[in-house]
Formats: structure tokens, sequence, C-alpha cells
């Protein structure tokens, strides 16, 4: 496929960088030192990023299932290549940190009055890579932090408390802490509507997960929103209930990793968005906003936990 931007046909490349094994003849082009060639490969980084960005919206939003073909799936695709050019090279956007970084790498060493050319690498691809990658979630982290309303003091007290236990877990189990800190966050209020026994006592689970039949633990029955036809109703329902939070947090690492209704979930982890709406679709909650809202609360925690760090 010809590669077209908003700006016209392009003469560095006769196709788009849609895979990873073009990366290297990009390389090569930018090696050449010139500014064009340089902004050219940037320019071709960020359309092969852009491109896998809507690829994994495409795959965390639900198909109808009607019209879904691989004739239909072929022209979607096509279609995504070609917005994902028409979305790079945009002044101030990603193709500019990555022009600056590729211009520091190919700058030729000085020493006294005599310049040396840089000798390129056998992993120059791989070093390419990598720097694309930095770059991209410098990029997503400052995203985050534009989109996402500053955290309040309960937010960040809670995401404080639950963050050496979260870390531990995500340690075992692989799910990213500050994914289960959003999720056990948006089901409590932060803290201020947690699940307790009908005395007052704390039943410790951050996570809302009922009691099912399989379930026997103990157990703390309050009255919670479902929504039945996307109508919220009251209603009773039996929880679980755990010694201590750790107790909770490994209890749904141990759901999320082991039941078969959530294996794509598991698989999700690279994307809170992706993560956040395979839960919806697993039936983790029956709210119709469920994927939004919890997305929103992961984002926040990452914004908490960077600035932690």
């Amino acid at each position: 496929m010809a590669y077209t931007s908003a700006y016209g046909p392009s003469s560095m490349s006769s196709g788009l960088a849609a895979d990873v094994q073009s990366l290297g003849k990009l390389k090569m082009e930018a090696g050449k030192s010139s500014p064009e060639a340089i902004k050219e490969t940037a320019k071709q980084f960020e359309s092969l990023f852009m491109r896998e960005l809507i690829k994994s919206m495409r795959e965390a939003t639900m198909k109808s299932g009607m019209l879904d073909n691989p004739g239909s799936d072929l022209g979607t695709d096509l279609l995504d290549q070609q917005f994902a050019v028409q979305m790079s090279g945009q002044p101030g956007g990603l193709s500019d940190l990555i022009a600056q970084q590729l211009t520091r790498q190919m700058a030729p060493a000085t020493d006294g009055a005599t310049a040396k050319p840089v000798t390129p690498k056998a992993t120059s691809t791989e070093s390419t890579k990598n720097t694309l990658t930095r770059s991209t979630l410098n990029s997503e982290a400052t995203a985050v932090s534009k989109t996402t309303r500053p955290a309040t003091t309960s937010q960040a007290n809670f995401v404080s408390k639950h963050s050496e236990v979260a870390n531990k877990v995500e340690k075992a189990s692989g799910i990213p802490a500050s994914y289960m800190l959003g999720q056990a966050g948006h089901e409590t209020g932060w803290g201020k509507f947690e699940i307790k026994h009908k005395g007052g006592a704390p039943s410790f689970n951050l996570f809302g997960i009922k009691a099912g039949p399989g379930w026997t633990g103990k157990v703390a029955e309050v009255t919670t929103t479902e929504y039945i036809n996307g109508e919220p109703k009251k209603m009773v329902a039996k929880f679980r209930a755990y010694d201590s939070y750790e107790d909770s947090f490994k209890d749904y690492a141990r759901m999320i990793s082991d039941s078969p209704r959530y294996a794509k979930v598991k698989e999700s982890t690279g994307s809170a968005h992706a993560f956040a709406s395979g839960l919806q679709k697993a039936g983790y909650a029956t709210d119709p906003e469920y994927a939004a809202k919890l997305s929103r609360a992961i984002n926040t925690t990452l914004q908490l936990r960077r600035v932690q760090v």
C-alpha cells in the first residue's frame, strides 16, 4: 500500500510501516543523516504505533457478528492503516520526539576538531525499537496526566495504603498493581464504601466479588445496585469476606488468572482500556458504563503511582 499522508505521497518509502520487520529498513533510511530522511522515518514509526493503538481499540470493541467476515476485516485493517498515516507527522506529535532521538543517535561523535561518523551496530533495529517504546510510554504517561482529573486526598491515601500488597500480588500473578488498585478504588469509592458485616466489621472485600455457590468462606450480606435490562435495581446480595486486604487481592488475582471466563482479560494487561473493556464483556459487573468508569479509575491510579515513585 502506497504511503500517503496529509502532506502528499512520500518519496522515502513505497509502503506503510505496518510491521516490526520494516524497522530495520527505516533505520537505514534515517542513517543517511539528512533531516528529511530522519523526519520521514519518525513519521513512519509514529504510523506504526498509531496503527497498533487503533488495532487494540478495535479488539476492545465488541463486534456485532452480523456483518463480520474476512473481507470486512481486511477492509477495516486497510482503513486503519490509512487512518494511522493521516494521524502521524503532526506538529508537536510523537514523531517530533522520535526525530529528536534519532537525530541524537545519528549525530557524529566529535573528538577535538575531528568528527567521526557513528558506526551502526548490529542490533540497531532493536535499539530503535527500544527508543520508540520509551518515547511511546512517555507520551502515554503525559496523555494520562492531561486527560485525568487531579487526584483527591482520599484517592491518594487509598493508593498509598494498598500499594505494598498490590505490588506483592502483581509479582505473583502478573496483573499490574495499578489496575488492581484502580479497580479496588472504583468498587469501594476509594475506601469510603467498603463492604461490611451487619455489625460494622470490615469484610476486607475490595473488589465486590460475590459469594457464589462454590464459595465456602465467610459471607457479608449487603444491599447493592444491580442493572437489569439497563435499569438500576436495589437488592440484597451475598459477598465474600476475608481476614485481610491481602487475602482480597490474592482472591481477585486468583479468579482473574484461573477462571476461563476471564482468560482474555488476563491477556489484555498491556492496555488499561482493553483490560477494563474485557472485564465488562466477561460480565464482571452489570453496570453498562463499567468499562469507562474503571478506565478512569485506573488512569487516576497510574497518575498517583507515577508521582509517588
